[in-house]
């Protein structure tokens, strides 16, 4: 019975349901916004609306994996003891990525301040919000479900490309609220997915070395985090992003330690 009822298709069947959830949750948030209700409120329905993927995974899951549970596939992908080296080495990447963008936002923008943020408890705030969101709410369906599935019968690499394509589409209803119209939009949308797309090899490669999903959850916050802190140009922001890690993830792909993105492991 359970052979029959599980599905043929699981990772057709994941994004398409993240993005039937998703799409009226963001709605909801931009109503939300829309009729001036408060900020705090808006806050709520956004983090709900970036779980969409968690909520799809785990709807699908006793069709895709009939007979497991739910709770124990997800407290696996936390059980690997951490690496010291391989946070020290993503968080060290992702700070000189971040320590480089001020230094360019200093160099070509005319802003007063280069934060964003000035004071602890809004910096402390805008944490908790990209960790409880984004980070946490997108990585056990996109990449402890999607990306490892997909691992078994592509390289990683490739697997890192197909799960990033259809990431960055889940997007899309995002590009269109950042005001952007004409070139701009289309330049937004270009840098969005280069930006994205390096970042997920990123991910794969350090999440390939320990197998803990605290490592791309980590990797995705910092990115949030790190862009939000900075008082620049939206475009210019996703412009340096995308190069940056673009750089990085070109070396991970030549370098590719422990045949982490490539070849036999």
């Amino acid at each position: 019975m359970n052979k029959e009822k599980k599905l043929k298709k699981p990772i057709t069947s994941f994004v398409v349901l993240t993005n039937i959830i998703f799409w009226p949750l963001f709605c909801l948030a931009g109503a939300i916004k829309m009729l001036e209700f408060p900020a705090w409120l808006f806050d709520v329905a956004f983090i709900i609306a970036a779980w969409s993927s968690t909520f799809a995974f785990a709807i699908l899951f006793k069709r895709i994996y009939p007979g497991e549970s739910f709770i124990q596939f997800a407290k696996n992908k936390f059980k690997n003891k951490l690496k010291l080296s391989v946070l020290v080495a993503a968080v060290s990447i992702q700070t000189f990525i971040f320590v480089i963008t001020l230094f360019l936002v200093a160099k070509n923008s005319e802003v007063g301040s280069m934060f964003a943020i000035s004071s602890w408890g809004v910096l402390s705030y805008h944490f908790f919000l990209q960790l409880v969101s984004g980070a946490m709410g997108e990585e056990l369906g996109w990449r402890g479900f999607a990306q490892m599935e997909l691992q078994k019968r592509h390289s990683p690499l490739k697997a890192s490309i197909i799960i990033g394509f259809w990431w960055g589409l889940w997007h899309l209803p995002l590009w269109f609220t950042t005001g952007y119209m004409g070139m701009d939009l289309i330049k937004y949308i270009i840098f969005f997915m280069i930006a994205l797309f390096a970042t997920k090899i990123v991910m794969t490669a350090f999440y390939n070395l320990n197998h803990n999903l605290v490592v791309p959850i980590m990797i995705h916050q910092l990115f949030n985090f790190f862009i939000g802190l900075i008082n620049g140009n939206l475009l210019d922001l996703i412009l340096y992003s995308a190069i940056l890690y673009a750089v990085v993830a070109v070396i991970l792909i030549v370098v590719n330690p422990k045949n982490v993105l490539y070849g036999t492991r």
